[in-house]
């Protein structure tokens, strides 16, 4: 049995099982509700330091193996909910789509009125899942990883930005707003725990120096 169940964390499975049924595990957060927390530096220092230090391995990656913004609640899907949590005064239509309100970028500070510039990030991209250990996993596994509203692992974000992230890890991209770095690294390290997902070693030395300064 693998560190991702014995660790008692999420059964994805049962999570999926659970969705199709009621969407519980994915409650569609308030309008005004703010992405979720990431742990504290300390504690992300420590699941750091507990997690496998692996060369990646994109062999046989393709997007479509994390099926993603999957229905949510009533019309909404995942990314007009994100929208709907992340934005201020948003308005939507009856099928969720969001008609007007204002986002905050923290990637780099941008503030938009048209949904169609935001992009929803993957904290920890998807490839990047894949290259670290969700290669392993079944569809419903990645279903949940994609679509995980519970974890600090989807925000709203400037869709240019978002594209030039790309599937890049810390080692190689970090928000140009740098007083948003330190809760970018402590969600990374969070995600990647939670799913007890691999680093490579320039990963685990960029998130060791960035949470130093935490």
């Amino acid at each position: 049995m693998s560190k991702f169940y014995a660790r008692g964390r999420l059964s994805i499975v049962a999570a999926l099982t659970g969705l199709i049924a009621s969407a519980a595990l994915f409650t569609a957060p308030t309008a005004s509700a703010a992405l979720p927390t990431p742990v504290s530096a300390a504690t992300a220092r420590t699941y750091l330091a507990s997690l496998t230090v692996k060369a990646e391995d994109r062999t046989g990656y393709d997007r479509d193996l994390f099926p993603h913004w999957i229905t949510i609640s009533g019309t909404c899907n995942t990314r007009e909910t994100v929208l709907k949590r992340d934005g201020t005064n948003v308005v939507t239509s009856s099928a969720c789509a969001a008609t007007s309100g204002s986002w905050y970028s923290p990637y780099d500070g941008a503030t938009w009125t048209a949904a169609a510039d935001l992009d929803i990030d993957h904290l920890v991209p998807l490839a990047e899942a894949w290259d670290s250990g969700a290669s392993a996993w079944t569809t419903a596994q990645r279903q949940a990883f994609a679509n995980d509203l519970t974890r600090p692992q989807l925000i709203a974000v400037t869709d240019n930005v978002n594209q030039q992230k790309s599937d890049q890890d810390p080692a190689e991209w970090m928000p140009s707003l740098t007083s948003y770095r330190c809760t970018y690294v402590r969600a990374w390290v969070q995600v990647k725990y939670y799913y007890d997902l691999s680093v490579d070693s320039a990963e685990k030395s960029a998130l060791t120096s960035d949470l130093a300064s935490c």
